[in-house]
């Protein structure tokens, strides 16, 4: 007998769940398998594979596409439409032609061998998918690695940044003695400079959340209007020192054009996070004129649209401007994870996020999202 084949993170065995309502042909696959050192396990039906494969994922299926009550397409199906499974490959097993291995491919299986089976194909086609299932998972591998990371990483970096931030508003309070001019201009400067820094780590934290699905929403019903009201009205400081106008239109929300409420189902916070970053993007990117944040009914939703008078972004940057990393052009665009983290809330919400922009014009970015029925 040959050395068990093992997986590179594991000193166990792979393990391969071999499905069919033949238990001739289940003692013959299995015997092979088995002689070369691998774990099997059977099932005799599709309904029983799932089952089992739900309680304990195997390393790969060789699964029977002729079988009663649930053939081999549909456990194929169903595998791939459950997003809580790691990757399986799938090995079809079939009697018949190209068409049926045509549809058991476009269903997601991953290779297929045709009774009645050759051990020398059938031992190669199980190695080939089982490095597949070793690559996937390496490289998943490493992506949760990465993450683990990043995460620790923004958790870690937030500690000395909260208290840098403290510090400088103390010393520029005087607490260790009397504050110069220039000293106070100094502390300023780098109090701004931590809190932009502190800012970038919170979003960072907050994608990979996000990206890692380990961020938790907790919706309750929203009005939105009355959030962006707040909203404005804690921005306006900061526009009026811009001598930027900050308006609200909420004209189209009225009884008679049937849509006199705003309420949705989402995370307040979240969504605050999301409409201070449009709003006050478009505030810090406009050096002159309004910012104006619309209001209008859609059908089933509610489109929140923040139009500015700012420089416009170019067209070839508007395509990507909501993928990670992708700040625009402009003298004072940031890390370019804003715009991606209000496009991962949008979505979360069931809503979506666009941009329409003019070169010299402005721009602006529209929320959709669906209202309470």
């Amino acid at each position: 007998m040959s050395h068990p084949p093992l997986s590179p993170n594991s000193k166990t065995a792979d393990r391969i769940l071999v499905v069919d309502d033949s238990p001739d042909n289940v003692l013959l696959v299995t015997t092979i398998l088995e002689e070369e050192g691998y774990e099997t396990s059977t099932a005799e039906s599709g309904y029983s594979a799932l089952e089992a494969i739900e309680q304990s994922p195997p390393d790969l299926v060789l699964l029977d596409i002729m079988m009663p009550g649930m053939d081999g397409y549909e456990v194929t199906r169903r595998l791939r439409s459950n997003a809580d499974l790691p990757f399986i490959p799938i090995l079809l097993i079939t009697a018949h032609d190209r068409p049926s291995v045509v549809q058991g491919l476009d269903v997601g299986a991953d290779d297929f061998i045709r009774k009645p089976v050759e051990i020398d194909e059938l031992l190669a086609r199980v190695r080939s998918l089982l490095r597949l299932k070793h690559s996937v998972d390496e490289r998943d591998e490493i992506a949760r690695q990465r993450e683990d990371f990043v995460s620790r990483l923004t958790h870690d970096l937030r500690t000395p940044l909260v208290a840098a931030d403290r510090m400088l508003g103390l010393l520029g309070q005087g607490a260790l003695g009397a504050v110069t001019p220039e000293m106070q201009e100094a502390f300023d400067t780098m109090q701004r400079s931590n809190e932009n820094l502190l800012k970038m780590v919170n979003t960072l934290l907050e994608v990979y959340r996000y990206e890692a699905a380990r961020k938790r929403l907790t919706f309750t019903e929203v009005n939105l209007l009355q959030l962006i009201e707040e909203l404005c009205a804690e921005l306006e400081p900061m526009a009026q020192a811009q001598a930027i106008d900050l308006k609200i239109d909420d004209r189209y929300l009225s009884p008679e054009n049937g849509f006199a409420e705003t309420n949705i189902r989402g995370d307040r916070l979240e969504l605050w996070r999301l409409f201070t970053n449009l709003i006050g993007n478009a505030i810090k990117f406009t050096e002159a004129g309004s910012v104006e944040i619309t209001l209008k009914p859609e059908s089933g939703a509610i489109a929140i649209a923040v139009e500015d008078t700012g420089p416009g972004i170019e067209p070839a940057e508007q395509a990507n401007l909501f993928e990670r990393f992708r700040s625009g052009n402009h003298k004072r665009s940031g890390s370019g994870l804003g715009l991606h983290l209000c496009r991962r809330i949008a979505e979360a919400h069931s809503g979506t996020i666009a941009v329409r922009s003019q070169v010299g014009k402005g721009s602006v970015f529209t929320v959709t999202l669906p209202i309470l029925n």
